[in-house]
């Protein structure tokens, strides 16, 4: 039977949709985005009541986001046996309930005190469900095979957006993994190194410092290197607490650590390292060397500056700030 015209552009404006939504999830970075989209997307392209997005947990559905006429279970987890959700997952397949007051599949008690029923449920990710994608209707509604369909097609696109997301967090969490140091959690230096560059680069106001814990070594000799850590640690505990948004402190090598401290001028560099001197835990000092950045400045000669101003504090008896010409 050929289609209406009416047909044809409700079917036209349902693949627009469709491909919008596919479109926005390609880009999307994070889970509680894909969450957002989905639930509002999957309410709309079936012209329903309203729709979750539920996450499976080991053994338990996880109601996550919601786009309703009224409120249902965001928030609320239920066994995996007890969830119609949890039907999908584990049997890998759509489910269709047309009056939920008539399936045995659906927990009553659950569903009751809200407007829903019918509902269709597709699983995102077929070979191994790691979430579905329930649509929900508030009167006796049959979901036809073409709305079946199109939610999964929404949960095959949704599947695609999930592993992007895991990718991105898993390289996020490498890239902050090598560019942490691992005794002391501040940046390593590699981080230092790039977020210089990247500050000469960038052309504007910076001043760098270089910090060292005066006599560490007689400390490590007399306590134990074990005592040696616990003391980085807690340096660099004390410092970054000190330290104002867009500051970076790294360990720069053994018991030296830097700073950057972009826009700050050297007076306002100095504060900054004086209180930093102040919260360091006795009995330990320390000597830093500053040096903010002067045209012409290169990586080298920058820290060539920093350096022979610690050396200077060192030198003038430790437990001091010394600023570069």
């Amino acid at each position: 039977m050929e289609q209406s015209g009416e047909s044809r552009a409700d079917a036209a404006h349902t693949l627009r949709l469709l491909l919008a939504t596919v479109s926005a999830l390609s880009s999307v970075r994070r889970l509680r985005d894909v969450q957002r989209i989905v639930g509002a997307s999957a309410r709309e392209l079936l012209q329903a009541d309203g729709a979750t997005f539920v996450l499976r947990e080991l053994d338990h559905c996880y109601y996550v986001e919601e786009e309703a006429i009224a409120p249902l279970w965001k928030g609320q987890r239920f066994p995996l046996e007890q969830c119609i959700s949890g039907w999908a997952m584990l049997h890998r397949e759509p489910v269709t309930v047309p009056d939920v007051y008539s399936d045995e599949r659906i927990p009553l008690p659950v569903y009751e005190p809200t407007f829903v029923r019918s509902l269709v449920v597709v699983p995102v990710r077929r070979s191994d469900p790691v979430a579905a994608i329930g649509v929900y209707w508030g009167r006796p509604h049959a979901p036809s095979g073409d709305e079946v369909t199109i939610a999964q097609a929404l949960a095959d696109s949704t599947a695609v957006a999930l592993e992007h997301v895991r990718v991105l967090e898993e390289l996020a969490a490498t890239v902050e993994l090598s560019s942490t140091d691992a005794l002391t959690g501040v940046a390593n230096r590699r981080a230092w190194d790039r977020a210089l560059a990247l500050a000469l680069d960038a052309g504007g106001a910076f001043t760098v410092g270089l910090i060292d814990l005066d006599h560490f070594e007689l400390h490590n000799d007399t306590h134990g290197h074990r005592a040696g850590d616990q003391v980085l640690r807690d340096c660099a505990a004390a410092w970054s607490a000190t330290l104002r948004d867009g500051n970076l402190l790294a360990r720069y090598g053994g018991e030296e650590f830097a700073l950057l401290m972009p826009g700050d001028s050297p007076a306002a560099a100095r504060a900054a390292a004086l209180r930093l001197a102040a919260v360091t835990p006795a009995p330990v000092t320390v000597s830093v060397g500053l040096a903010a950045r002067r045209a012409g400045d290169s990586h080298a000669s920058l820290i060539e500056r920093a350096d022979a101003a610690l050396y200077e504090a060192k030198r003038a008896g430790r437990n001091r700030i010394a600023v570069a010409d």
